[in-house]
Formats: C-alpha cells, structure tokens, sequence
C-alpha cells in the first residue's frame, strides 16, 4: 500500500460519522477550554470582564451539562451529507455552543433559561433545512465554458477596478494596530461599499475556487494578491485573513473529506490559539482566533439578549428596503445603537441575534431562525451538483461574514445571493476529468 493509499484510508475514517463524532467531541472541548482560558488571558489585549466574559468553578457543573446537552444537536453533521449550509450551519453551531456557556456565568440582567432554551431551539430549527434540504434544482441556464473563462478575468479587471477606487479615497500602509486611528475617517460612497463588500467575501474566493479547480496557479495567485491589495484601502484584518484562509481552505479541501475539512478549519486554529495561550506564547494568535474570531460572535448573541430584553423589538426595520414599510423605533444601525450603550465597539451579530432576538425576541427567534434555514437550504440546491471542494472553496469566507453580520447583510451587501447564482450557471463541463484519447 503507497503512502497515498494509506492517507487515503485515513481521511476515508475521519470521515465516517463515528470520525465526525470525535471531531466535533474535540471541538467542544477545545472551544470549552477556550472560554475559560479568556478570562485569565493577557489585560494588555482586552479585559474579559469589560465584554461581561466570567467564569466560575462553581457552575461549571451546570454549564458542562448545558453543552453536553446541546451536542445533541451536533449529531446532524453526523448523518448530514456536505452542502453550504453544512459548512454555514456549523460555524453558526459554534457560535451558539459558545453562548451557551458564556450564558451560564453572564452577569447581565434578563431571562437567561428563555434566552438559552430559545438559542438551542433557534440552531436546530435552522440546520434542519440549512443541512438536510441539498437535492439540487432543474437548471434552465448554464455559462459556456469559454463565457467562464471570460467572467473569471472580469472578475480579476473589476476587482483591481474596485482597489483603484478605493485608494482615491484611502490608501495607507500602515501596521494593523494602528488601523483604528484611521479606519473611522474612512468614507466610501455606498456604490464602492457594496463592490467592496462583494468582491472580496464573493467574487475572489468564486475565481481563487475556480483557478485552483482548473490548475491556474498563477491566476490563483494573482485572486490572493488582489484580495491582500483591499488592506491599505479599507484597513482592516479582514483583507490580510482572506488571502491566508482561502490557502488553508484549498489545503483541507485538497487533503480531507469535506465534512471532516469544515470541523478542522475551525479545530485546528482554535487548538493552535488555546495552546499558545497555556504555554503563553504568541498571544496574538489566541486573540485573533479563538476571542475574535469565536467568542466575540458568542458575546455579541449575549449582549443583544440583553438590550432587546428592556428595549423594544425592531420587527426586521433594520433591513434597509423594510424600513419605509414597518414602524421602526431606531434611527441608527444597530451596531452604533450597542456601542453607545455598552462602548465595546460596533458590534455587528449573526443572524440569530438581528433577524432572530432582535427583530421578533427570544419567543419567536426559532421561526425566524428557520426561514433563513430555508434560504441556507437555496444555496444548497444550486450548488448541489457541484464538487464538494469547489463549494468549500468558493464560499470560504461566507461563514465568517455570518457570525457577525445578518444574513440579509449577507446575501445583499457581502454577495452570498450573487454566489448562489454563479454556483447555479457555473458549467459542469468544468468538473469533469478530460476524456481518454
């Protein structure tokens, strides 16, 4: 047996349910570990209690039994086959899971058995479509291949286009702790906001998936470097962490099943960060990952709990094309409305905290949560009869945007609804191995 067949053998048992299951075992562990490791991390970073981040020995009974409970819902991934939504669903899995834990020791003042009992009803009312709805749809329409081949170089102009326009109004090379002395002044129309927003979360990460299906290593290449060339414009981490999480998406997709590549893209990182963190080296790695990254997500679902507890519901009036048709009692987007409350920044939150909690409160947030399952679920259909790494690839960065935007955000301003398209007029013809001579 070569060594590729003996590789072969071992990511053919990790990606078994009974390989899934201990992945995820471990997973929940590590992001456990994670969120008792925070509360002791370095003040030079942050203060965990000025996030209201505790923990207590005391109940760490109860909040063992509250996640252990809550796996439960994991074993979907278990018998869920990949799709976007698989992908999608267990980033936002994640989030929730931290939550809950981050619940059991929150010092804020509001329903915390509601709020709870309603997350976990919300995640598992969104994985059921957002997982198991994948069989795919009749296609009216496909790109000839030689189109492809034209759109994927328009992408490519369009994206140096939109880099241009942006350095006419901000170009700085500056190092990334000293982004925020400049990032508030910046000021884009709306137009470039959007093509901004679009080309960097959707159409680079469609043309990398594309370039490294085909073997275009250069082209390839020159989607990562225009994706890195956004950071003196917009100036922020984003920009530098999309070109580095498209490699290492490509990698697991190139060496692993898809369902075991989804848990390690986020195991793997958030276990290097707790390890740095126990040996206290490189702690920017920790806060980058395992606070930023996951927990921060975590605590901005607690923090909307609490405002929406004692202010009122916004019934969806903060999506942009609802407010002229539904009464709204906020005049601001909701992210400036958390930080002049609780001056932790702009906080932006998943779906679950702004279409969910927000928008109908905790009673209802699992109806909510379900609908925008079943809008997960589009994506999966026309997707379906796409190779799993292509998918993988090309929405790579669409999971990170949902653990801290809302999903109308999302689809809109960040082009999730465009990806669906191209997923749904990508030819086929592009996947199929070339025909013996």
């Amino acid at each position: 047996m070569t060594l590729k067949d003996r590789w072969q053998a071992i990511a053919g048992l990790a990606e078994a349910p009974g390989g899934i299951g201990i992945l995820i075992c471990l997973y929940i562990v590590t992001v456990c570990f994670s969120l008792i490791a925070v509360t002791t991390f370095s003040t030079y970073y942050f203060s965990a209690a000025s996030f209201h981040i505790f923990y207590d020995p005391a109940r760490w009974p109860a909040a063992t039994a509250v996640v252990a409970a809550f796996a439960l819902v994991g074993m979907i991934f278990l018998v869920a086959r990949f799709s976007f939504g698989y992908l999608a669903g267990f980033y936002l899995y994640s989030m929730i899971l931290g939550y809950l834990w981050l619940n059991c020791f929150s010092d804020f003042n509001y329903d915390h058995r509601l709020a709870a009992w309603s997350a976990a009803f919300s995640a598992a009312a969104f994985l059921v479509p957002a997982t198991l709805m994948v069989s795919p749809v009749g296609r009216i329409y496909e790109l000839p291949a030689r189109l492809l081949e034209h759109l994927l170089t328009l992408i490519l102009l369009l994206s140096l286009a939109t880099i241009i326009a942006g350095a006419i109004y901000n170009f700085r090379i500056v190092a990334i702790e000293d982004i925020y002395s400049y990032r508030d002044k910046l000021n884009f129309p709306a137009a470039l906001r959007y093509a901004i927003g679009m080309v960097t979360t959707t159409l680079l990460p469609f043309a990398f998936a594309c370039f490294v299906v085909r073997g275009n290593i250069w082209r390839a290449v020159a989607a990562l470097v225009l994706s890195l060339l956004f950071y003196p414009v917009t100036l922020t981490k984003f920009a530098i962490f999309t070109p580095v999480w498209l490699v290492f998406i490509a990698f697991l997709a190139r060496y692993f099943g898809s369902r075991t590549s989804v848990i390690l893209s986020l195991l793997l990182p958030m276990l290097a960060g707790l390890l740095t963190s126990i040996f206290v080296v490189l702690p920017t790695l920790f806060y980058t990952i395992n606070f930023r990254m996951m927990i921060v997500p975590s605590n901005a679902f607690d923090i909307y709990n609490d405002y929406f507890s004692r202010h009122e519901l916004t019934y969806f009036c903060q999506i942009g094309f609802l407010k002229p048709f539904v009464p709204c009692a906020y005049n601001e987007p909701l992210s400036i409305v958390m930080n002049r409350v609780y001056e932790l920044g702009f906080l932006n939150a998943s779906l679950f905290a702004t279409e969910g909690v927000a928008s109908v409160g905790p009673l209802f947030a699992p109806i909510a949560a379900f609908a925008c399952g079943l809008v997960i679920a589009l994506g999966n259909r026309l997707s379906a009869d796409l190779p799993p790494n292509f998918v993988m690839i090309s929405s790579a960065i669409l999971p990170q945007v949902l653990l801290n935007t809302p999903l109308s955000t999302t689809l809109l301003t960040h082009g999730a609804g465009l990806l669906f398209l191209l997923w749904y007029v990508t030819p086929r013809e592009l996947f199929e191995p070339p025909s013996a001579p």
